[in-house]
């Protein structure tokens, strides 16, 4: 075999049409082997003989896309200092583009025997673990564009691939579950039609199956458990995972991106799947322990702000560059539009302290490529201080916290919300405005794939995780929500009724509030994990979407009026400017509109402006809200100015009915374009015209919304 020189850079396996040129960073090991595997389990050695900067690197002409292949690294193997070099152990390279196999749990893949930690384990991992795999770059995009959807027309699908997918009546069964599945014309018909322009992916990068789950017959369903950086996880491929994944998520986004929809990938930047130190060694902690994670004082430990074991190093110059040359392949190569960033506050560690300037941030703000894509960040992590919330950069968006928690504790009839939930409708300017951004800086969400599901928010008072084999203590026990009298599942018609309403309480709110809408997937049909809300590891019909049947039961035809209000609201927060705001109201009329109405006004149910005493009522839970579309500050593209109708949402979060004048200096004559207290919602056009000063009575727990033409 000819074994050329080769470069230091790129890092990884890079074909170029004659051979494929091998490069990884190690300033651990003393010597590194490049093993190419073949199909009958031998494997040929090749020293990696060139350095430079501690990349060892060389080119092997021949070698082409499909090869398996990982490193052997020998060095010292001395956990008191950091390092953990085991030559026995075949190693992921950690740019790898695909990844084969998945790993046969057993002693093998550890550094250490079980019976006796402190004891180097020289088993050899081969035919165990996974192998790295080269892929072949080369894709016929055609005129593939990014839709690159401004935020104020934005709203994001949170999907599981495989969850959205499996039991789709629509897909053939070798495409369900699988990024095939995706791109299947009945999946995105569903997606355009609900009016959505983001499809946010739980983890797609390959990711591992814990060890302790797989020994209860468990799988991380979920994905939050990354062990490639680079890589499409092979499991979701339709065809086959020596490369064949990654041709089949390219066509995905390509099919995607022809109906408009961006693909944003929630990543895990912030830890690895080798855990603690008695975790497995499948890559970064044979590679060079101390470069990649974070130690304790004691360097045989980790520091752990993520609750998984490992937290990687932020202010190693080599995992920001490895995170960041990972950002750049997925935006320029596999064609994402934007990331959302998992435990955000871990990469704002570059010490102890969240720090909002730290290394990471600075280098997104000035990447070309990066810095022009959505970058969403869940601004929490479980460590000391990590509660971020409005705290990140102008660049980014943040997962809103307060929203989520505001708005159920609106509905569910928790006392002294309201001014909260004001703040919260109105895009969150005690967050995000002082820093210089913006209410689309808020992406609003009621439910996400953490927690209960839209119909078990309104269904549960309590989790019910039994089937995690954790004894129900595992998930979030304070979940803000309420079962409407009988928990869990009934036949009672008052409560389904209730239950209908309050679904389409919140979904009408996520809709009417200024910032950027996310619905978590299958909530437009009301999909149930019954009562479980931390289905991390439930890779069945517990999590799988259920999609409605047509002509099914009476429980399908609700489900398919839920999915129709949704799809009301969505396109009625399309077609009107006023609700998607990209500057703040001023809560005064706007200089050059020539009107001289407030841009938005606050009023009691009986039409009386609110007062300060009726904002700090604890009993209060109802208010009318005047949205003026003649007072919109911002201009159009070219300059324009932007006019709209004028809008009143009325709530009523109260247990009882409740009168609500219709103010009488804010516009003559005004129609019903929603209640939620009808199960049809009342499709915009057709509810009844009313009155200024006339009285309509909101059904207890519910929400309408007048229009007036502009």
């Amino acid at each position: 075999m000819q074994v050329w020189p080769g470069e230091a850079y790129p890092l990884g396996a890079t074909y170029d049409g004659a051979g494929t040129n091998f490069a990884v960073f190690t300033e651990a090991a003393d010597r590194v082997e490049l093993c190419l595997l073949h199909d009958d389990g031998s494997e040929t050695a090749v020293e990696l003989r060139e350095s430079d900067a501690f990349v060892r690197h060389a080119y092997l002409p021949g070698i082409m896309p499909g090869q398996r292949y990982g490193f052997r690294v020998h060095g010292p193997y001395a956990p008191e200092r950091g390092l953990r070099c085991n030559s026995a152990k075949l190693l992921l390279d950690p740019y790898a583009r695909a990844i084969s196999g998945s790993i046969r749990w057993g002693e093998e893949v550890y550094g250490y025997h079980f019976d006796a930690p402190e004891r180097r384990n020289d088993l050899d991992s081969a035919p165990h673990t996974m192998t790295s795999v080269v892929v072949n770059p080369y894709f016929d995009w055609g005129d593939d564009r990014s839709p690159r959807t401004e935020y104020h027309h934005t709203v994001i699908y949170e999907a599981h691939v495989k969850g959205l997918t499996m039991r789709h009546p629509g897909l053939p069964e070798e495409l369900r579950g699988t990024y095939a599945g995706l791109a299947h014309p009945a999946v995105i018909e569903h997606l355009t039609e609900l009016g959505v322009t983001a499809l946010e992916l739980m983890p797609v990068h390959q990711f591992v199956n814990d060890h302790r789950l797989v020994d209860m017959g468990l799988n991380n369903y979920w994905g939050y458990n990354t062990i490639g950086f680079f890589a499409p996880h092979n499991a979701y491929a339709s065809w086959g995972d020596r490369g064949q994944q990654v041709l089949e998520f390219k066509s995905a986004v390509k099919a995607l991106h022809e109906a408009g929809i961006e693909v944003i990938l929630d990543v895990v930047y912030n830890h690895t799947a080798e855990g603690n130190h008695l975790g497995p060694t499948l890559s970064f902690k044979g590679i060079d322990n101390p470069s990649y994670y974070r130690l304790t004082d004691d360097p045989r430990y980790y520091m752990d702000t993520t609750g998984t074991g490992n937290s990687l190093l932020m202010r190693s110059p080599h995992v920001l560059q490895m995170i960041m040359d990972s950002l750049r392949y997925w935006v320029t190569e596999m064609h994402v539009d934007g990331f959302r960033f998992d435990l955000a506050a871990t990469l704002a560690r570059q010490f102890h302290e969240v720090d909002r300037l730290s290394s990471f941030f600075d280098l997104v703000q000035q990447d070309p490529v990066v810095s022009q894509v959505k970058l969403i960040a869940e601004p929490w992590d479980v460590g000391e201080g990590g509660y971020q919330v409005g705290n990140f950069p102008p660049l980014w968006t943040e997962w809103n916290g307060k929203y989520r928690d505001t708005v159920r504790d609106l509905w569910r009839g928790e006392p002294r919300a309201l001014a909260e939930f004001a703040s919260r409708l109105t895009g969150s300017s005690d967050l995000y405005q002082n820093d210089g951004r913006r209410p689309l800086a808020s992406i609003n969400f009621v439910t996400c794939h953490d927690g209960f599901t839209l119909h078990d928010l309104v269904s549960y008072n309590d989790k019910h995780n039994e089937a995690n084999g954790e004894d129900n203590r595992d998930g979030e026990s304070h979940n803000r929500s309420w079962n409407c009298g009988v928990e869990g599942e009934t036949d009672d018609p008052d409560v389904l009724r209730l239950r209908a309403r309050q679904m389409r309480n919140f979904i009408a709110t996520l809709m009417l509030s200024q910032g950027v809408p996310m619905i978590s997937h299958g909530d437009e049909v009301a999909r149930t994990q019954r009562g479980n809300n931390n289905a991390y590891c439930q890779d069945d019909e517990l999590a799988w979407l259920d999609w409605p049947e047509e002509g099914g039961d009476g429980e399908d035809d609700a489900r398919r009026q839920l999915l129709e209000f949704t799809r009301a609201m969505v396109w009625l927060r399309k077609d009107h400017p006023v609700f998607r705001r990209r500057r703040f109201f001023h809560g005064r009329p706007v200089e050059g509109t020539h009107d001289d109405l407030s841009d938005i006004a606050w009023f009691t149910p009986e039409g009386k402006e609110m007062t300060q005493r009726d904002w700090d009522s604890a009993r209060a839970s109802a208010l009318t809200v005047f949205l003026n579309g003649n007072a919109i500050s911002e201009p159009g593209q070219r300059g324009e100015r932007i006019t709209d109708d004028s809008f009143l949402l009325m709530f009523n979060a109260s247990p009882r009915p409740l009168d609500f004048v219709v103010p009488v200096d804010h516009g003559r004559q005004w129609q019903v374009v929603v209640d939620t207290a009808r199960a049809d919602g009342v499709p915009p056009g057709t509810g009844p015209k009313v009155q200024a000063g006339a009285r309509l009575t909101l059904t207890d727990r519910s929400l309408t919304v007048l229009q007036r033409p502009v």
